[in-house]
């Protein structure tokens, strides 16, 4: 008999936390340190960095000038939000003529937490029902002082 509540009890506390495993995911590039120190301001260049490092996560969107390699790891337990435990950003900078001029490497100073208010966009104006907004219109079309154009027509076409 102890040895059959034992076990229901070994086997319940089994499945209870076996939903509490922590999931982790390693997301973006996969940094080698060996490769990243190896790029040097003012000796390497955008091909020599493409070559190294390979292509960017994101690159600059208004000039040329850098280039970011982002890596991240993420925990999980089961049905909740991912939470970010690790991030690394690399950042390689060029100058005009494409050469290197810094490199820096950022971690999780650089991520912005944010929390949105609800399911709706605030907008500006009046709002409206559905019936509203399905039979507004009704009526006013050609209701400025005539027809198409707010012109009025005599016999002989437009005045």
């Amino acid at each position: 008999m102890k040895t059959g509540f034992a076990t229901i009890v070994l086997i319940g506390a089994a499945l209870a936390t076996s939903g509490c495993s922590r999931i982790k995911a390693q997301q973006g590039y996969l940094i080698d340190e060996t490769l990243f120190t190896s790029i040097l301001p003012g000796v390497d260049n955008l091909e020599s960095v493409s070559r190294t490092l390979g292509r960017p996560t994101f690159a600059a969107q208004f000039d040329t000038g850098s280039w970011y390699y982002v890596s991240r790891l993420t925990g999980q337990y089961a049905f909740v939000s991912p939470k970010t435990l690790q991030q690394q950003i690399l950042i390689v900078s060029f100058d005009e003529q494409g050469n290197v001029s810094t490199v820096q490497r950022r971690g999780m100073e650089k991520i912005a937490r944010i929390n949105p208010e609800d399911d709706k966009t605030a907008t500006l104006g009046k709002s409206e029902s559905f019936f509203q907004e399905l039979f507004g219109n009704v009526g006013q079309v050609g209701a400025a002082g005539g027809p198409l154009g707010g012109q009025p027509t005599g016999r002989d076409g437009p005045r």
